[in-house]
This record gives C-alpha cells, structure tokens and sequence, in this order.
C-alpha cells in the first residue's frame, strides 16, 4: 500500500504543478504556433522555373536543378518558354517563380522593376556568330571580321521573345546597320540550323553557354566559322552589359585543335532571378544548388568564378548573398535540411518568446504554493466556526466533538507533498486542541 500512496501523492503533485504552470505553458505554445504561421519556416513542395527553348543551355541547366532539388523531396517544374524575355514576363505575371534571365535584356529600367530579384550571375552566354565559309569568299582573307560585312548576308537573329533579336539590333545600332535593310530572318534555333546547313542561310546567331547542343554541334561542323569580334572590348564598353571574353584554342577539341587559334566573342552574363514572395529556403536551395552546377571551371571562367554576385542588373536577395559568401549553413553541414532550417529561421523568435516567458515563469512557484495549501487553509473556516460555537455554548461541546470527529476524518484524506506536511499535521493538531477543549 505504501508504494501505492507514494505513486498516488507524486501524481497528485504532477498535476498540481502541471495546472500551476499551465497558462505559462498554454501561452508559449500559442506563442510558438503563431510565430510558426508568420515566419512560414519550411519551403513548399512544388516551385516553378521558366527555363528556355527545347535543346537550349536553360533548358539543360532547368534538369540540372531539377535533379538536385529532388535530393530535398521539393518538385522543380520547368516551363519551356520562347527566352529570356519570356522569362521576364513569367516572373512579372507571377506564373515562375524564378527564370533565367539574359543581361540586357529588360525592356525597363532596373529602378522601375520591382519585386524581382537576383540570385546571382551563374553563368557567360558568349554571342555565337557562325556562318558559311562559302558565303565569306568575297570577303578580305575569306573570313567575316566585321558586323558590316552582314550587309548583303542572309542572317537569323533567332526567334521573337528570345534574347537575341534585342541583343542584336543594339550591335546594329553600334555599326549605324538599318535592320530594315537587311536580310534578317528569326526563325527558332532548329529551323534555322537546318536552313542554315541546307544554304538557306549565310549566318545564324545564338546567345547561349557553350552547354547548348545546337553550338556544340555547329562548333565542329567542316565548312562552318565562327566570327572572331576583333572590337570585343569597344563593344563591352559601349554596351555595359557585354563583356570580352575569349575562346580558347584546342579547348572544343584538342586533338583535332579546335578551334585552331582564340577567338574573341563578346557575351552577356545570365542571372536566375526570382519573384518576391518566393520562399526564403528555396532561394537558399537553389543558391546552394548554382554552387555545384556552375562551380566548375568552364570554357570561359576558372572554377569557383561562378555564381558571382557581380554583374547582376537587380538587387541580390539576402539568402542568395548569404550563401554565396558564406557557404552552406553551420547546422545544414550536420542536420538534415529541413530540421537545420527550422530551427535557423525559428531561432530569433523562441530567443524572444523565452525572454517573454522567463518573467512569466516566476509566478508558477507562488501559485503551486498556493494550491498545495489551499488544501490545508480551507478547513481551518469550518474549525474557526466550531471554535466560536463553542465559545458561545459550551454546553454544546458534545455535540461539537462528532463535527470535530468528521472534519478530522476529512483532513486525515487530504494528500500534500511531503514538504507541506508539517502544515497538515499543524491542522490536525488544532482540531484535537478544539476537541479537548469541547469534551471536557
């Protein structure tokens, strides 16, 4: 049995301190609820990337995203759209969350934009400029070296909505060309390279990384150049956005040695942008991801250049920033994601709920007091009563004895921690001080 009472008065205490506290605890899991809603910690399964035309580097990089975001259980759907300013139009529509997104290709200014932001520059998209070694015969030493030898050419600046056409009537504008004068065509990149390697077409443009399949392929295709821009710098000085850049010899195919000496191009830098309003942890994801896809060294940048948060058009959002400069998260290199970013983006807010509660928590010791005694105190009103009566009629001790006999009996069941028993047996013995006096 005493096992039994023992388990039976620890429980009783429990419970005792349990309702004691029990506000406290009620508002801090009301606080931590809240506080859970607001900040939104964990990011949501699904997100959508505008990617780019079939057989495009956006569209191989979009997989490469894809893939690595999977390993997080979140599901990357890729948009095909016609380019880069297609892309722009997505995320402004609020239809993407994030898109690639070619230099010089907002038809804004970067102060009207708004709600977009960056996640960095990730990779180069040199201008790609091949044409027909047929259609240069006329030319000084047989090669085109000038954006004014497309005069009389029949050229394809590629497709409406991608970034080219824009990209290449600034050039035109920089060599005083007419494109009203010229013989400019803007079919989609499949189309015009099978007009362009059926003679249809003297020249056929590309803006992309050198990832694409159409510019892999038309690299080492006999009977086809590719346009050295000999004023690389001038044109990366006039239009801020380009910059210079070289394709190295050999580095297409060193045993065969192509290409057979460096060509100058000039290129644009592609950024991935993002929506405002597109969760912090899947900018995080994918700041984290662009480090392992565009880290390595690659035919225009040593490794580790890219991604960069140099020349990026529009603000760099925070999470990006952090990533880039900093690496992964300390608690991400040994938790798993998700609990490592709960507990990164929940932090300030339980350091503020605790410093909200400390105070609170000092009046759970005075009010589990209060209980416990209350226990005890509360009998004293109805000893006090049959005290006065007595001292009223004493005649009527007897009497009195069975009430003291039946409150002690009361008092006998009542269960206090053992450090409150001394009260207790106080009041027992005040009931048998009463007691004595009411039998004599």
């Amino acid at each position: 049995m005493k096992p039994v009472k023992a388990l039976h008065n620890t429980l009783l205490s429990l419970r005792d301190l349990l309702v004691s506290a029990g506000p406290v605890l009620l508002l801090a899991v009301g606080l931590l609820v809240l506080a859970y809603w607001w900040l939104d910690p964990n990011p949501p399964k699904r997100v959508v990337l505008a990617t780019g035309g079939p057989q495009s580097a956006y569209e191989e990089f979009g997989k490469r995203y894809q893939k690595a975001l999977k390993a997080y259980g979140i599901e990357v759907v890729l948009v095909p759209s016609e380019g880069s300013p297609a892309n722009l139009r997505l995320l402004r529509a609020g239809k993407a969350d994030l898109g690639f997104v070619q230099g010089g290709t907002n038809d804004r200014s970067v102060r009207e934009e708004s709600g977009i932001q960056s996640l960095g520059s990730l990779f180069l998209e040199p201008l790609w400029m091949f044409y027909r070694t047929e259609a240069a015969k006329g030319m000084p030493a047989g090669v085109l070296s000038s954006l004014t030898q497309l005069q009389d050419l029949r050229i394809n600046v590629g497709f409406r909505g991608s970034g080219s056409p824009s990209l290449m009537r600034k050039l035109f504008e920089q060599n005083s060309l007419d494109p009203a004068r010229m013989k400019i065509s803007r079919l989609d990149e499949t189309t015009a390279t099978v007009g362009f390697l059926n003679g249809e077409l003297d020249v056929i443009v590309f803006a992309s990384a050198p990832e694409s399949l159409m510019v892999q392929m038309l690299l080492q295709t006999p009977g086809v150049k590719l346009m050295d821009f000999s004023q690389s710098e001038a044109y990366s000085r006039r239009l801020p956005f380009l910059t210079p850049v070289v394709l190295p010899r050999g580095i297409v195919d060193l045993a065969k040695d192509q290409p057979p000496q460096d060509v100058r191009l000039v290129a644009t830098t592609t950024s991935l942008l993002a929506r405002e309003g597109t969760h912090p942890a899947l900018l995080q994801l994918f700041a984290q991801a662009a480090r392992d896809i565009h880290g390595p060294a690659g035919w225009f940048n040593r490794a580790s250049a890219y991604p960069t948060l140099e020349r990026t058009e529009y603000p760099v959002s925070a999470e990006a920033e952090r990533m880039l400069r900093s690496g992964k998260p300390f608690l991400q290199r040994w938790l798993p994601f998700w609990i490592a970013n709960l507990v990164e983006r929940m932090w300030l807010v339980l350091g503020i709920i605790l410093a909200v509660l400390l105070p609170l928590t000092r009046i759970v010791p005075p009010l589990y007091q209060f209980r416990i005694r209350s226990r005890v105190f509360r009998w004293y009103a109805q000893l006090r009563d049959i005290e006065a009566r007595l001292h009223a009629e004493p005649a009527a001790g007897q009497e009195l004895v069975g009430e003291l006999d039946a409150l002690d009996e009361r008092v006998g069941r009542v269960s206090v921690p053992l450090s409150y028993a001394d009260e207790l047996y106080a009041l027992r013995n005040n009931i048998e001080a009463v007691r004595r006096r009411a039998a004599a």
